[in-house]
């Protein structure tokens, strides 16, 4: 087929006159429109050395202006100590750079002032040791597989879990130094008081008498009795020393005040990628496409994990889109509707909650009278059982119900990240107020139902007949809890899980497919550590060890999840935002924290301290060992101790707390102001690429014609 000769020396003759200078054309070129926009600035972050939109090197005056002003901004840019890994270059770009900085490093170290040079020695300091930190996280490789194959979700389980593990081994090591040390230098603590020692308080004798066959043995072990009862394990082990019994209450506020900041920093970071996340700050599907892969990861195995990350993330905003466009296009009728069905799910929610704490209740109140039967005392068995009972009904609650929450929360037509919220919610409400209500019924027999003049309570300030050393019995319960729930999960791992996935497989037929895969149900395993964590916070006072059994439960359940995670598991239809696991969850270990200071704090302050164990034996308060302690001070301490408790120094100390606040509120309202102008002024500057964009290419196309 023939060309049009005329089409041809037009398109060639526009091309000339488009190569033409500028004062031949008569008008702007494209180069020097399109080197206005905004995204021009951007070109030079993609390689050194690249040239601006449109610069041809036919332009001799206004490309090798534009050129010599872009190599300097570009050379003012690469003055800045980025490190390479920040730029988004190449890697031999990222090279070069290095060896430049390398070079430039090495003439410049022995010029400038001392002052500068211990800057940049400090600087290096600190990226070195950053970057040491990074290395020794435990488990980091792990993370990102399960990461890249199971989803973010699942990946935000095991660092949470990697999390309480630090927590777990920071506690163990304060209760070594503060705790076990003190009292084993102090000398050889002394043994549980004799039967024939007697007070107005009663007698205790932990260790049983005559023979100790196997079953009794191994029920001591499960329920903290006989030869554990009187151990470094639990409170009532401790000497009455003065030094100890303060070291002892350090310990425990030491431990609370390191979780606290912990978790809040956490939290804190947790919340900005929330913010970000659920804010429009980024566009979801752009960000992830155009800035979420890693130019410097090298080997198949570190792109596929890449790529399944990003999938789970796109398929996230995509699930969250769907559900939020139907919200959208609801009628008045529809909204009516689902507000209705989902007013009366929550009433069945409320109604099973309360069913499941009155049973709690019921089988605390229960034990007690269930362990002075004859039956249950001939028979080990039944009497491990009835000790058990309160551990049991917790758990088969905690087993029961929050199956049926997973299945209320798709009929109430939130988005997936809304269902994991209200999940969590209500799921994080059944096991901690599960807690709650065996703690209150402890505390129902401690002090007699708060009656102080009742008979068995009116001697000593709480019940010395039936807990002659309250701390740990409350002590033992924690422990049998914590016991209890390693049990459990060993028991679904090899009871249910690993059959299921043999039976899926040997099975391909109906009998499979009612078996069918699995998937980890991160909410449930979520609250599953943080119950535990709670149960360890509450305990932990009254039975120091229980931090570090904590620990060994901790690495037992990584390996164990992970295992059953490989293994049994599958990678979840249905996936959640990352981003709001990250703050939710460190946002209910610190309620869970918050709930476990109420008991230990009341049992500091207002529950008189056994006569018979502990340190503090002998003081009307385990609080009262603090003033006494002060009073053994020289002068000028104690004046310094308590004018910190003053009104002259908490007055001025309020002053300026809320000085500080207001001046950060103000702080905070102007960079919002300061944001939301950013914000209205990046549309503006789309706004205008647009129009630059359009007129650019009117000129192009009209300028034939002239």
């Amino acid at each position: 087929m023939e060309e049009n000769p005329t089409l041809e020396s037009e398109a060639w003759g526009s091309s000339r006159e488009w190569l033409a200078p500028r004062e031949a054309r008569g008008g702007p070129s494209l180069s020097s429109v399109l080197n206005e926009l905004p995204s021009a600035a951007t070109l030079r972050y993609r390689d050194p050395g690249v040239l601006p939109w449109g610069a041809l090197e036919e332009e001799e005056e206004d490309g090798g202006r534009s050129r010599k002003a872009f190599t300097e901004v570009t050379q003012t840019e690469l003055q800045d100590p980025h490190p390479s890994r920040e730029l988004p270059w190449p890697m031999q770009a990222r090279r070069a750079y290095r060896q430049r900085n390398a070079s430039r490093d090495q003439v410049v170290y022995g010029s400038g002032t001392k002052t500068d040079r211990w800057a940049r020695l400090l600087r290096r300091s600190k990226e070195k040791t950053k970057e040491g930190l990074r290395s020794l996280q435990p488990w980091a490789w792990t993370l990102k597989r399960i990461g890249g194959q199971f989803g973010a979700g699942t990946e935000s389980y095991f660092s949470l879990l990697r999390f309480l593990l630090l927590l777990n081994v920071l506690a163990s090591v304060l209760m070594a130094c503060m705790t076990l040390l003190p009292t084993w230098l102090g000398g050889a603590p002394p043994g549980p008081p004799g039967p024939d020692i007697s007070s107005p308080c009663g007698s205790y004798n932990p260790h049983s008498q005559g023979l100790v066959t196997f079953a009794t043995q191994l029920f001591n072990l499960l329920s903290g009795e006989g030869y554990l009862e009187w151990s470094p394990l639990f409170y009532g082990f401790y000497p009455p020393r003065p030094r100890l019994a303060v070291t002892y209450l350090c310990w425990a506020f030491a431990v609370g005040l390191i979780c606290l900041l912990l978790i809040l920093h956490r939290s804190v970071s947790g919340l900005k990628q929330t913010l970000l996340a659920e804010s429009e700050a980024l566009t979801s599907y752009s960000h992830r496409v155009f800035s979420a892969w890693d130019f410097g990861l090298c080997g198949d195995v570190h792109v596929r994990l890449r790529q399944r990350i990003i999938l789970y993330e796109l398929k996230v905003e995509l699930e969250e889109t769907v559900v939020r466009r139907q919200a959208a296009v609801r009628t008045l009728g529809q909204q009516a509707r689902v507000w209705l069905v989902r007013v009366l799910l929550n009433l069945l929610v409320v109604a099973l909650l309360g069913a499941a704490f009155y049973g709690v209740y019921w089988a605390t109140g229960c034990t007690v009278e269930l362990q002075e039967m004859p039956l249950v005392q001939e028979l080990p068995l039944l009497k491990l059982g009835v000790n058990y009972l309160p551990s049991i009904f917790i758990a088969g609650v905690n087993f029961v119900l929050p199956p049926v929450f997973k299945l209320i929360a798709p009929l109430e037509g939130y988005t997936r990240s809304r269902q994991i919220v209200f999940i969590l919610l209500r799921t994080v409400f059944l096991r901690l107020a599960s807690l709650v209500v065996l703690l209150f019924s402890l505390w129902n027999q401690i002090t007699c139902g708060g009656d102080s003049e009742a008979e068995d309570c009116k001697t000593c300030g709480y019940n010395y007949k039936q807990l002659p050393c309250w701390e740990t019995v409350l002590g033992q319960e924690m422990y049998k809890l914590l016991l209890f729930d390693l049990l459990t999960v060993l028991a679904v791992a090899l009871l249910i899980q690993f059959p299921r996935k043999l039976l899926c497989g040997l099975c391909p037929g109906a009998l499979g497919r009612l078996a069918g895969t699995q998937e980890f149900q991160v909410p449930d395993e979520v609250l599953g550590l943080i119950y535990a964590q709670t149960v360890v916070w509450v305990g932990s006072f009254f039975c120091p060890l229980l931090p570090l059994l904590n620990t060994v439960k901790f690495l037992l359940l990584f390996y164990l999840k992970k295992l059953t995670l490989f293994s049994t598991c599958s990678p979840a239809a249905r996936t959640f935002r990352a981003s709001a696991a990250n703050f939710f969850f460190p946002l209910v270990l610190l309620l869970g924290l918050a709930i476990s200071s109420v008991p230990l704090l009341y049992s500091i302050f207002l529950i008189p301290p056994s006569k018979l164990c502990g340190p503090f034996r002998g003081q009307s308060s385990i609080w009262a060992q603090i003033p006494e302690s002060i009073s053994s001070l020289p002068e000028t301490t104690q004046n310094f101790l308590f004018f910190l408790g003053t009104q002259a120094f908490a007055v001025p100390l309020l002053l300026i707390s809320s000085i500080l606040m207001a001046y950060t509120v103000a702080l905070a309202n102007s960079y919002g102001r300061l944001i939301s102008e950013l914000k209205r002024q990046r549309q503006t500057e789309a706004q205008n690429k647009v129009f630059l964009a359009r007129r650019a290419v009117a000129l192009t196309s009209t300028k034939p014609a002239l």
